[in-house]
C-alpha cells in the first residue's frame, strides 16, 4: 500500500507528480468537465471513497494530505464547484468525520497536511472540528486566504 493517502483528490491540482506512485488518490467524485477557458478538468481518482468513512486499517498511512471542499456557496454549473467541490448543508458534521478519519488511519506520529482556502468559512471554525492541535502553519494566496496547516498525530498512551 502507498505511504500516503490523499482522500480528496479532486484534479491533483498541487501534487507536482500527478501519478506519484508513493501516494493512493482518492475522491467521491469521478468527472470530466470542460472549464470556460476551454481547459480539461478531470477528476480520476484511483478508488472512489468518502473522506467520512475510509475503507482502511487504522494507522495504515505515515502522511495525509486533507483538501477537502471548502466552498458552501455556489451555483451547482459553477466551475469553482466543479474545480473544487461542494460542501453539504451538513458540512460541519462531514468535516470533523473527516478530520477523524484522516486522524484514524494515520500512523502514530504520522503527519497530516491540511489545506483550507478561507473564502466563506473562516479557518478557526474548522480547527474547531477536530480535538488535535495543529503543529504550525503558513498562509499563502493573492489575499493570504489559503491555508497549510501541519499536524503530527500524537501517541495514545493506554
Amino acid at each position: 500500500m502507498a505511504a500516503v493517502l490523499d482522500p480528496c483528490c479532486g484534479s491533483r491540482m498541487m501534487w507536482f507528480d500527478r501519478e506519484d506512485q508513493r501516494v493512493l488518490f482518492g475522491d467521491i467524485r469521478s468527472e470530466q468537465h470542460t472549464l470556460c477557458d476551454g481547459r480539461a478538468l478531470n477528476i480520476t481518482p484511483e478508488l472512489a471513497m468518502d473522506f467520512r468513512a475510509m475503507p482502511f486499517p487504522d494507522g495504515s498511512f505515515r502522511l495525509v494530505v486533507f483538501d477537502p471542499p471548502h466552498l458552501r456557496f455556489c451555483g451547482p454549473q459553477g466551475w469553482l464547484g466543479k474545480k473544487y467541490g461542494i460542501l453539504s448543508p451538513d458540512w460541519k458534521e462531514d468535516l470533523r468525520r473527516g478530520f477523524s478519519e484522516c486522524f484514524r488511519v494515520l500512523a502514530n506520529e504520522g503527519v497530516l497536511i491540511f489545506k483550507w482556502a478561507e473564502t466563506q468559512i473562516k479557518v478557526k471554525e474548522i480547527l474547531a472540528l477536530t480535538e488535535q492541535r495543529p503543529l504550525f502553519g503558513h498562509q499563502s494566496g493573492k489575499r493570504s486566504g489559503t491555508h497549510w496547516i501541519t499536524f503530527m498525530k500524537e501517541l495514545k498512551h493506554v
